[in-house]
């Protein structure tokens, strides 16, 4: 177990905590041996979980964690005050280097606090976007951001395609990704001052494959590997796709049960359907990384299941192995450098 990537994990975090969270880690462990799981949270409720599934002895342990950070309780204050709380304690766990990452799919005003308070930004880093994946036709684009930086700078948005460049490249597999910037039409001359802004900018970036605007309507298309935008827009974009996603479904699902026709046809197509919606699952990609911190912190939905905490905790040794923060580092110092 010396080499094992430990992970720490909120499991007192979520619309379905602590069930759903231990056995997301719970099926990771039984997945990977490669990982060492540490829960933190309420001894008695994560322990009373444990006893319900079989794992490898020596995977999982407990840290217990007397509080918790709700929802609705204003982050900074919850960050100073609730020392002994899963969120705080799993932050500092990585500040202390006695654990490569941390999982919560608790307060996301909280964990977006404590990763710049507690864990700390990467020398060179203006802002630390929240970067998730999202399905398309073609596979995964990253989001960037989609929460963090509602009132972001052009510099900030430089940055953020070279990290998401970074983490598709490495932790994707994407070679040279594609760059765009999301915007209201194709022409360079279009968009807010913050868009017309950056474009330059991004185009004279020679660490990156710029291609461009992209409209939201071609996301789904899978045009742009990495798609650039502020908080308030990402944000924005990521709650419609998963409105109009679940939306979709339902109506499918309604229509193949509308009459006895549709019912035969549904049984004859489930198997290829199920498959085809499995790709544009979202869960299935994990949680979004707080990407340009001194460690690596995942957001989860705050009505993650089981598969999606397994997911991300299994994401985490990908991000540890390929060296993720350094390669973050090494490019945002070189680019300081460079203008010195």
């Amino acid at each position: 177990m010396q080499n094992s990537i430990k992970v720490a994990v909120d499991a007192m975090g979520g619309d379905h905590a602590p069930h759903e969270i231990v056995k997301g880690a719970v099926e990771a462990a039984n997945m990977r041996k490669d990982i060492h799981i540490i829960l933190l949270g309420r001894q008695d409720a994560v322990e009373a979980e444990l006893k319900k599934h079989s794992y490898p002895a020596g995977q999982i342990t407990m840290v217990h964690a007397q509080e918790v950070i709700e929802t609705a309780e204003p982050p900074v204050m919850a960050i100073r005050k609730k020392k002994q709380s899963s969120i705080v304690m799993g932050m500092n766990m990585v500040k202390q280097q006695e654990a490569d990452a941390f999982v919560s799919a608790g307060s996301s005003g909280a964990i977006l606090v404590g990763g710049q308070v507690i864990v700390g930004r990467i020398k060179g880093v203006e802002r630390p976007p929240l970067a998730p994946l999202i399905p398309t036709k073609k596979g995964v684009s990253l989001l960037i951001d989609c929460g963090a930086n509602v009132d972001a700078r052009p510099s900030h948005l430089v940055q953020f395609a070279k990290m998401g460049s970074i983490y598709m490249e490495h932790v994707v597999g994407v070679k040279n990704p594609k760059v765009a910037i999301v915007n209201i039409g194709a022409e360079e001359e279009k968009g807010n001052a913050l868009v017309k802004e950056t474009f330059p900018l991004l185009k004279e970036c020679k660490e990156i494959h710029f291609t461009g605007s992209i409209e939201a309507r071609e996301i789904p298309y899978g045009k742009a590997d990495v798609i650039v935008c502020e908080a308030f827009t990402g944000n924005v974009i990521l709650k419609l796709y998963e409105g109009l996603s679940s939306t979709l479904l339902s109506v499918v699902k309604k229509g193949l049960m509308s009459s006895l026709r549709s019912k035969m046809g549904a049984i004859l197509i489930k198997p290829a359907l199920k498959e085809t919606l499995k790709s544009f699952d979202a869960s299935a990609y994990g949680g979004a990384p707080l990407l340009g911190l001194n460690g690596l912190v995942v957001k989860t939905h705050g009505s993650s299941k089981a598969v999606e905490v397994k997911n991300a905790i299994i994401q985490c040794v990908t991000f540890k192995e390929q060296d993720i923060n350094g390669k973050i580092k090494k490019n945002i110092i070189h680019a300081d450098n460079g203008k010195e």
